[in-house]
């Protein structure tokens, strides 16, 4: 049984729409936080993040750490969109780790698709 929970939505993405997640880490040793990094594959575009645990992020952020102490219930939330104007369609890999000093103790990974049309 895996010690991370990792959910996206929608898995298919338009222009303007929100990408949502969410995180559960159920992992019985301490850790540090997660980490959540988005890439727009084949290409160097890259994906913003927006909020985190309903709090607005002002800055562009293309990488998410959030650390421990900011997730109640050892569970975290956050938005992301696309600010870049795709030219076409992209496979998208968000991934989430479960961070301890600096070292991954474990990942889970969500394919998404950003589809023009």
């Amino acid at each position: 049984m895996s010690d991370l929970v990792f959910n996206v939505e929608p898995v298919i993405i338009r222009q303007g729409s929100p990408i949502r997640g969410d995180i559960k880490v159920s992992y019985p040793g301490r850790y540090d936080g997660v980490s959540i990094n988005t890439q727009v594959l084949d290409s160097n575009h890259h994906v913003t993040y927006t909020s985190s645990n309903d709090k607005p992020i002002s800055s562009n952020v293309a990488r998410l750490y959030i650390p421990r102490d900011e997730m109640p219930n050892n569970a975290a939330s956050f938005t992301a969109e696309m600010i870049f104007k795709p030219d076409r369609d992209y496979e998208i890999k968000i991934r989430a780790s479960i961070i301890e000093e600096h070292k991954e103790i474990e990942s889970a990974t969500v394919f998404a698709r950003y589809d023009m049309n």
